[in-house]
């Protein structure tokens, strides 16, 4: 059978299985992404399901995305906002690999984070908009999750996007039953990694808020307890990315930051 492309249509799974596929079979591949949950509708890795467990691979990004706005926006609230919600997660992950590059002297391109941190502001200056203008809302979000895609193409991995936050949101998936989203639980996840950065922890809680995204762990559909070893243990998702949890975490300090954020 001779195929000289491949078209996916749908949501994150659907579009990286795709993705991985023609990346393996060596053609090229179209993203029509249903949903703007998260940036994997663009990116060049792909998120797959194997032994109970996501794992992520090298693929390649899309010769092109065809987003109609009017359609993504009559999927449910929910998906945009968590898209939302991955996208301001960017500026913990751009913190994590600028601290790798000042610890580890990791590389590191400007340009990437520029553009990282770009959509990440966009959505905090947006918030209103995105929460209130379904349509307007959805293009501002769509334009964002491509834009951080880009990003993770030019760096050639998912460091300008993905940091602390995501390893404790992959903990979640693999040792709890949450039933959230990937962006709604990196949302939540970023504002830990930006208080343990000393950052402004509250901006990004205070935007979730506005977006009326999950601001507690049992809005997650996990517990305290479920909640706490996922970030005392998120490092192992990934040994080999330093980040803020790189040096380790104990579980005092892990309360300590719930409860100063107050997301117990």
């Amino acid at each position: 059978m001779n195929i000289d492309y491949a078209i996916a249509v749908g949501g994150g799974t659907v579009i990286d299985i795709a993705k991985y596929s023609s990346f393996m079979s060596n053609i090229p591949f179209i993203s029509v992404p249903t949903v703007a949950s998260h940036d994997g509708i663009a990116s060049s890795r792909a998120s797959l399901l194997g032994s109970n467990k996501k794992h992520s691979f090298e693929a390649h990004s899309p010769i092109a995305v065809i987003g109609d706005v009017e359609t993504i926006a009559k999927a449910p609230k929910r998906f945009s906002i968590s898209g939302s919600a991955d996208l301001l997660s960017n500026l913990t992950a751009v913190m994590d690999w600028k601290l790798s590059n000042r610890i580890t002297g990791e590389h590191i391109s400007q340009y990437a984070v520029a553009l990282s941190e770009m959509t990440a502001k966009t959505v905090i200056e947006k918030a209103d908009i995105i929460e209130k203008d379904r349509v307007e809302g959805t293009y501002i979000v769509l334009k964002g999750l491509i834009t951080s895609s880009m990003a993770m193409c030019i760096a050639g991995s998912s460091r300008p996007a993905s940091g602390a936050e995501h390893m404790i949101s992959h903990m979640i998936d693999e040792n709890t039953n949450s039933s959230a989203l990937h962006g709604e639980q990196c949302g939540l996840a970023s504002i830990i990694t930006m208080y343990l950065h000393g950052g402004d922890w509250l901006l990004i809680k205070q935007t979730l808020d506005k977006l009326n995204a999950p601001l507690s762990f049992e809005k997650l559909g996990i517990s305290k307890d479920e909640f706490m070893k996922c970030i005392i243990n998120a490092q192992d998702i990934r040994k080999d990315r330093f980040s803020i949890l790189s040096g380790g975490i104990s579980e005092k300090a892990a309360e300590n930051a719930l409860s100063i954020t107050e997301l117990e």
